[in-house]
């Protein structure tokens, strides 16, 4: 999640656990905790693809985190001038402010290394976008409620429990849209296929479903206030043949561990050499991918992996004008996005427009 939320999290559980002994000391000592394990942004692996597949690597650990926490309760047990808080007490305050934050991360799409380092691959439970007003607001206004008012408890945990409430509405939307999409994969013969189901940007409304087969990835869209109707699933091209040269390398092998099978592979002239590009499909939707990467560059007649990648910058940014079609088809309305997005490589054009 965005670091203001993740803030605003922070804050809100140190109110709710240490507010009434501390005020608003509290809060602003949570609000730091909680964004704490983000701090790893600022180290740079040297690699585009490496400084993306490391975030939320050590830093977001349930281990290291707790661990932090019972040093950090030690500290304050032994030094800090309130002396009546207990060591339980201290440790509790540390440990939930620091570890909401990669369990709030685990509920996006792309997940936390929740159990570094026995186990480095992500854990993800997608129900919520990376920026969702919504969850936010509730977490501010209990805050702002509980900083001018001086109930900082009862505030913080009115916050705490609305916020609580939205992510369950979303595990529940999640549900109705999977029981709603099962049987078109059966239709189409695709339930064995992966499949990934996801929020839309900045809401729980409208949900969008990746399903991966050979050279074809399936999409489709569909709002918790759709009329029954069975969910259309489009199809596009996401070049499998270029797929064993793309992942050849260690920086392919590291980043289909981080994406799994939702890569698409293109052909790209960058530099005036013809470079080999994978897009992560999960993030986005079509036609509005932000992580793309350099693998390889073609070299006498073959693909040679590189060996530092670089990101590559979306052909296209969300427009005010999307986010609004976006916000009509949550509402229901099927004809909102039947505009055509392409999905271009350096030999094939395909169209792929939402069926209404």
């Amino acid at each position: 999640m965005d670091s203001i939320t993740q803030a605003a999290l922070g804050a809100a559980v140190g109110g709710a656990v240490l507010g009434r002994r501390l005020g608003r000391k509290a809060v602003l000592i949570g609000a730091l905790l909680g964004t704490l394990p983000d701090l790893d942004v600022v180290l740079d692996y040297g690699d585009a693809i490496t400084n993306v597949t490391e975030h939320r690597g050590f830093s977001h650990s349930l281990f290291v985190l707790t661990g932090l926490a019972t040093l950090l309760a030690l500290l304050c047990k032994r030094f800090a001038p309130a002396r009546d808080i207990t060591l339980l007490r201290w440790w509790c305050f540390f440990a939930l402010c620091l570890v909401t934050h990669p369990l709030l991360d685990a509920l996006t799409t792309y997940g936390t290394q929740l159990f570094w380092p026995l186990n480095t691959l992500p854990a993800a439970w997608p129900i919520i976008f990376i920026i969702d007003p919504v969850y936010t607001l509730a977490l501010l206004i209990g805050l702002g409620a509980g900083l001018t008012s001086q109930r900082v408890y009862k505030y913080c945990v009115w916050g705490l429990t609305a916020s609580s409430l939205y992510l369950a509405l979303a595990a529940g939307a999640k549900w109705n849209v999977e029981q709603r999409l099962a049987p078109a994969l059966v239709e189409q013969g695709l339930t064995q296929m992966p499949l990934l189901i996801q929020p839309t940007p900045f809401n729980i409304l409208l949900w969008r479903a990746t399903v991966v087969g050979e050279d074809r990835y399936y999409e489709s869209l569909i709002s918790v206030f759709d009329s029954p109707r069975l969910p259309q699933l489009e199809a596009l091209w996401r070049n499998s043949g270029l797929e064993q040269d793309a992942l050849s390398g260690p920086l392919g092998q590291r980043l289909t561990w981080f994406t799994g099978p939702f890569l698409r592979y293109d052909m790209r002239l960058i530099n005036e050499r013809q470079t080999l590009v994978a897009t992560d499909i999960r993030l986005g939707f079509p036609g509005f991918h932000p992580f793309s990467f350099t693998l390889a560059t073609r070299e006498d007649n073959r693909w040679v992996p590189v060996a530092r990648s670089e990101a590559v910058e979306a052909p296209q940014e969300i427009s005010l004008a999307t986010l609004s079609r976006l916000a009509e088809r949550a509402m229901g309305d099927v004809t909102a996005l039947c505009a055509s997005d392409f999905v271009a490589s350096h030999w094939r054009v395909e169209r792929f427009v939402y069926r209404c």
